[in-house]
């Protein structure tokens, strides 16, 4: 059994009121802390990792018990956490467009464009006065860029 480990970090108690939905493909794990740290200025946020990231807010019926879990747990974040910043992040690549959905990889981009929109209009309706913001991330070269989806 491995020691206990004690991080170096301090506990921050005061809360930033935003929260994060997006895929929990580990490859792309630190590129989303930087891009909310850094890119949006967000010290610290409530973080919901799912396969295929906000498809389980689109509707899409191969999605159905994922969205209940998600949907549950959002508004639970946003009632306890006064959540009052939602950001949905979709990637290009996404197994769960290819795998779990069968969607053809040229056909991915499009759809999960589509399915944030969708998603954002159900994370909206979470809380009173939510903004909801949407984004998608691809390769640039060896990085990742995070580019504004349209709604």
């Amino acid at each position: 059994m491995p020691a206990p480990f004690e991080s170096t970090l301090p506990y921050e108690e005061v809360r930033i009121h935003a929260a994060a939905v997006y895929c929990s493909d580990g490859r792309l794990g630190e590129q989303i802390d930087e891009f909310l740290h850094r890119g949006l200025g967000l010290p610290r946020y409530d973080r919901v990792a799912v396969p295929g990231g906000p498809v389980c807010l689109a509707g899409r019926l191969l999605a159905f018990w994922e969205a209940r879990g998600v949907e549950d747990q959002l508004r639970f974040l946003v009632r306890v956490h006064d959540i009052e910043r939602i950001i949905l992040i979709a990637h290009a690549g996404c197994a769960f467009y290819q795998v779990r959905l069968g969607i053809s990889e040229s056909l991915a981009e499009k759809e999960q464009l589509a399915d944030l929109a969708r998603a954002a209009h159900v994370a909206a309706g979470l809380g009173h006065e939510l903004s909801v913001e949407t984004y998608f991330a691809r390769r640039a070269g060896e990085r990742i860029r995070f580019e504004p989806a349209a709604r």
